[in-house]
């Protein structure tokens, strides 16, 4: 199974100035489920290259054992410096495709075409598409392969709590 990571490549948030990205949890938890299941996994983002973590979700009160797994993992963090530009990705080369929340995905990810052609790539194709916390954002401009909006599609939701928050 291969699986391609899209990640947000957006660093502020709003006009508050303050710093956002994606969410370090909700990249590092799927990432480990992926891996320790034997999967393949691409990292891709708009821009390439690091994307911007939201300093937040690195705080002491977020962290969680497969955050810190994820900061110690050398192959990890090295595979997140260098995600490859979301316009060089092919939906074919892939079986399924998840986007990791934070605020960043609003902001680039719902905007970006690359990601709106990949996603009705998959669709189009049959494939699973995930989105977590904010990263349903990229549906925005979503269209059927037909060109009408996205709409009536049935899906999977799930509300947690912090302490209800289970990744495997």
């Amino acid at each position: 199974m291969k699986i391609l990571m899209v990640i947000t490549s957006h660093d502020t948030l709003g006009n508050t100035g303050r710093k956002t990205g994606f969410w370090l949890e909700e990249l590092a938890a799927p990432y480990y489920v992926f891996k320790d299941a034997g999967a393949e996994i691409v990292l891709a983002s708009p821009k390439g290259g690091q994307p911007p973590l939201d300093p937040k979700s690195n705080e002491p009160n977020f962290q969680t054992d497969l955050t810190r797994r994820f900061e110690a993992d050398a192959v990890a963090k090295a595979q997140l410096a260098s995600t490859v530009r979301l316009e060089s990705v092919d939906a074919n080369d892939y079986d399924t495709v998840f986007y990791p929340g934070g605020h960043g995905p609003m902001w680039d990810l719902a905007e970006d075409p690359n990601s709106i052609k990949l996603i009705e790539s998959f669709l189009a194709a049959g494939k699973p598409v995930a989105l977590v916390c904010h990263a349903p954002g990229a549906l925005r401009h979503v269209k059927t392969a037909d060109g009408q909006p996205w709409l009536g599609v049935k899906m999977s939701l799930v509300s947690v709590t912090p302490k209800r928050r289970r990744w495997a």
